[in-house]
């Protein structure tokens, strides 16, 4: 039975050290953002070779950001596309996240390289393109609003049938969907304030040596609300989805 169904947090990484020390990661802050009981999440840790759960016992999936490179294709990735695939041919609801948003591109024949700009860390603004104002999660948010990022790498070639939703000031796609069901978003909507400036702060030596001021995007980090209330929207979508 559908009410019986659980929201998947399928792991491919974990947090920065600090955090991670504290007992916090990835599924904590999903959950804590989702304004949903714990009880209606499972965690699954793909990239530490944890066996799949059976789709039949899943009603959406958020696939969280990682340390790792997706263009590293670990055997795991692989795995993990197969899955998606067929998650998405079910038309389970899917969320990928910072290295899920790549991991979506990639699998539905996307390409993924480094941003060519270097890393990218901090609170940005994005732009909505004219496409997401007919898009079930983004069409009530402001045409520009504030986001959390932190990566790398990015999708620098959409996969054939994806419709982008958002961009940054760079060009980096910052969403996109394929399908009804299945988005991508290269920023982190689970991050809060307080966890944007950890990140920043235990990457300090690293950002002031590919030339980045830490202070400064430190003192730039602000809440994010609008990308948060998106998040709270796919959740609405996953209690609300009733595909067997």
């Amino acid at each position: 039975m559908s009410e019986n169904k659980q929201i998947l947090i399928l792991k491919t990484g974990h947090t920065i050290a600090g955090l991670l020390d504290a007992g916090e990661d990835f599924e904590d802050w999903f959950i804590g953002c989702s304004g949903l009981k714990e009880e209606l999440f499972i965690t699954n840790s793909l990239h530490l070779g944890e066996d799949l759960i059976d789709l039949g016992q899943i009603r959406a999936i958020i696939v969280t950001g990682s340390p790792a490179y997706v263009t590293d294709e670990a055997s795991w990735n692989f795995i993990a596309a197969n899955y998606i695939k067929e998650a998405h041919q079910l038309g389970i609801p899917i969320l990928g996240v910072c290295y899920g948003h790549q991991l979506l591109a990639w699998t539905f024949g996307g390409k993924v390289d480094f941003n060519a700009n270097g890393r990218s860390i901090g609170t940005i603004q994005i732009n909505l393109t004219e496409l997401a104002k007919r898009d079930h999660l983004f069409k009530v948010l402001p045409e520009r609003f504030s986001v959390h990022v932190s990566h790398q790498q990015s999708v620098v070639k959409l996969p054939a049938d994806a419709v982008k939703l958002a961009s940054g000031r760079s060009g980096i796609v910052q969403a996109f969907r394929l399908g009804n069901r299945t988005w991508g978003v290269q920023f982190h909507p689970e991050f809060s304030k307080r966890i944007m400036q950890k990140y920043i702060d235990e990457r300090r030596i690293t950002i002031e040596e590919e030339g980045l001021d830490p202070v400064r995007l430190s003192s730039q980090v602000s809440d994010t609300p609008r990308s948060a209330y998106l998040f709270r929207k796919f959740c609405q979508l996953a209690m609300d989805n009733n595909s067997n």
